[in-house]
């Protein structure tokens, strides 16, 4: 079961130099741009724009076989300042962790969602013990829900949230074991319905328990994948698939 401390969070990307200056908190994830100033007209007659490609769009409802790019994916980590190795491994997303106590997440940056259904089909790699699981209603300021398995044949559903840049805290909501969780090492899916006040939890297609949420009250947010270590490391959690759909 996952240990409930405190993390350090910190994004796999150049960090800000810290200052004395109080500044507010910061998004994870981008805002929009503002609209540029103004430039008075002239008679200089400008140069006609060449239209350039949109981007595809990164879809709402998907699934990802993680073959190539983490194109919308946004990596953050909690628990330690030891970097982990994420990374595309013949169609794998993979999450290495050769530290104790750290939690990573790999949160879908483009879309919020209300009610949603979220499965993954991993696989621990390493066979330390560890918790692999999914996450709804992500937001920066006031939290998400965090749905675990480990390898001891448990699970649990964490409140998060951070009290301050780079400091987590972890509330359980429940917790119970289940024969339907595979041993260390097999090929196993993990699924999740946030639906109103309820989440609706799976283990290989089986629905193992049904749980009241309305006291968090989380309306929406970002959906992603989680995965910690405890005491012992390696751990190598290996993400074959994601699909997101309406529950």
């Amino acid at each position: 079961m996952k240990k409930l401390l405190l993390g350090c969070l910190i994004l796999l990307a150049a960090c800000q130099p810290a200052t004395a200056i109080q500044t507010p908190e910061p998004s994870f994830f981008p805002t929009s741009t503002p609209p540029p100033t103004p430039v008075p007209a002239t008679n200089t007659p400008e140069p006609t724009p060449t239209l350039e490609p949109s981007p595809t769009p990164l879809p709402r409802f998907f699934t990802s076989q993680f073959d190539s790019s983490l194109a919308g994916w946004v990596i953050l980590q909690a628990g330690n300042d030891s970097v982990p190795n994420i990374n595309n491994d013949n169609g794998d997303l993979v999450m290495q962790m050769d530290s104790p106590y750290t939690w990573v997440y790999a949160l879908y940056g483009p879309e919020d969602y209300a009610d949603v259904r979220i499965e993954a089909q991993f696989e621990n790699r390493a066979g330390s013990p560890s918790a692999i699981g999914l996450v709804c209603r992500y937001s920066d300021e006031a939290g998400w829900l965090e749905y675990n398995i480990s390898t001891d044949g448990t699970y649990n559903v964490l409140y998060g949230s951070w009290l301050s840049v780079g400091i987590a805290d972890y509330l359980p909501v429940i917790s119970g074991s289940s024969k339907e969780i595979g041993p260390s090492g097999s090929a196993q899916k993990i699924g999740m319905t946030c639906s109103g006040n309820t989440l609706q939890l799976y283990i290989n297609g089986t629905l193992v328990r049904s749980v009241d949420v309305t006291r968090y009250d989380l309306a929406e947010g970002k959906i992603g994948l989680t995965s910690s270590s405890f005491e012992n490391t390696p751990v190598i959690a290996a993400f074959d698939w994601v699909t997101v759909g309406e529950p």
